[in-house]
């Protein structure tokens, strides 16, 4: 499976918290309650990766690169999932959940934001 640098990638970005999501069946990764990327599996069982991104950007994608699809049991507009046994390279991937990462961060209030860019490492 592609994309073995995923969580560490993930972890180290300041306020990350992993959780399981059982009735998902799926990793999550969220900045204090709100989620910014899913790993798990679409209806077939194929394993994904799903995260937010800018409506026009998240389309643009979808049309240069087949193993990005609308998000995956999300919303359409503002998710994308990334098939992990695609073609995607790792350098798109990156820009995406550093994306998704930091539309989450800064849909919270400035106080917060600064609560958790100064919170210190991230944790499991």
């Amino acid at each position: 499976m592609k994309y073995e640098w995923l969580d560490e990638y993930l972890l180290a970005k300041t306020g990350t918290v992993k959780d399981f999501k059982e009735e998902w069946d799926a990793f999550r990764f969220l900045l204090k309650d709100k989620m910014y990327c899913m790993v798990g599996g679409d209806k077939e069982g194929k394993p994904i990766i799903t995260m937010k991104c800018d409506p026009l950007l998240g389309e643009a994608l979808r049309k240069d690169y087949g193993d990005i699809v609308p998000g995956y049991y999300m919303n359409k507009v503002h998710w994308n999932s990334v098939y992990r046994e695609g073609s995607v390279p790792d350098e798109i991937l990156k820009q995406m959940l550093d994306m998704s990462y930091e539309l989450i961060l800064q849909s919270f209030s400035k106080k917060v934001q600064k609560e958790i860019l100064e919170g210190g490492k991230p944790h499991i």
